[in-house]
């Protein structure tokens, strides 16, 4: 008799248990595409590509003027003194050197830009998915990225976009 208690006793515990774990509910979240779509994230990605672009354009025409100064200076090798195109070559050499520290600082400048707009959009997306997760006693939400598969409902990305594009319209990058 005593046995038969204890194995129903145990019985029990399991089916407890097991039916504990089937009431959890497992989400799944594709943050690239929060990250993309969202607006604030689009009008992020535009602004930072038209700044890319327009320094694009910016260092490609410096760089001609540059290299046509270069190309000027060793025509006019042989008429020039030696002091006075060793003069001009160090003034072409700085020149250079300081079109190359402007491209550098730039692109790091964007690439900050970049790092900030995705950070400032990841801590407005940390409260809505913590309020989201309150609100519809969600258990687990796991990265699209790290999912080989699912049932398509379980997809809350679209839910968490339209949220942040109500609590966050867009970033003000300068």
């Amino acid at each position: 008799m005593k046995y038969f208690v204890n194995l129903f006793v145990v019985t029990l515990l399991v089916l407890i248990s097991t039916h504990t774990f089937a009431e959890q509910k497992i989400v799944v979240l594709d943050m690239k595409q929060v990250l993309n779509l969202s607006k604030a994230g689009k009008g992020a990605q535009d602004f930072l590509k038209k700044s890319f672009n327009d320094n694009q354009k910016k260092f490609s025409n410096l760089e001609k003027a540059l290299k046509k100064e270069e190309n000027d200076l060793l025509e006019k090798k042989t008429i020039l003194s030696k002091e006075e195109y060793t003069k001009k070559a160090n003034t072409l050499r700085k020149k250079v050197i300081d079109y190359q520290s402007d491209r550098r600082t730039s692109l790091e400048k964007i690439t900050a830009q970049r790092s900030e707009s995705r950070t400032k959009l990841l801590k407005k997306v940390e409260p809505i998915l913590s309020a989201y997760i309150k609100e519809n006693d969600i258990s687990l939400v796991i990265d699209k990225k790290n999912l080989l598969g699912g049932r398509p409902e379980l997809n809350i990305t679209e839910e968490i976009i339209k949220r942040l594009n109500k609590e966050l319209p867009s970033l003000d990058l300068k």
